[in-house]
């Protein structure tokens, strides 16, 4: 497993992991979502942790379907939807207002002669 782990050190990009990891993907929905998906995939590793005497095969493979499971997680959803970030999550009870709303507070202009 330490072969696996110093590998993986050297990626940066949502890409680059998909690459090591021969995981198909379309381009554009990596492009909107490539943080999120890394970072779904660093929670999925949090929650399933591999054990220590995993062979380089077995931690591979469970690398490889946690990172597919993180990049599937948007093929037909969308970061909003995920919440990943603490930032959507906290967004959830902010409530909308709409320009009409906006401009019926607003008080009326009056004409200067």
């Amino acid at each position: 497993m330490e072969i696996l782990m110093h590998a993986m050190k050297k990626l940066s990009t949502a890409e680059e992991f998909l690459d090591f990891f021969a995981i198909e993907y379309q381009p554009a929905v990596v492009h909107v979502n490539r943080l999120h998906i890394l970072q779904r995939f660093h929670q999925y590793l949090r929650q399933t942790p591999l054990a220590a005497d995993s062979s380089e095969d077995e931690a591979l493979n469970a690398c490889r379907k946690l990172l597919d499971l993180a990049y599937r997680d948007f093929v037909g959803s969308s970061a909003i939807k995920e919440k990943v970030f603490k930032v959507f999550r906290d967004a959830e009870g902010v409530k909308t207002v709409s320009v009409e709303n906006i401009r019926a507070a607003l008080p009326q202009r009056q004409k200067v002669a």
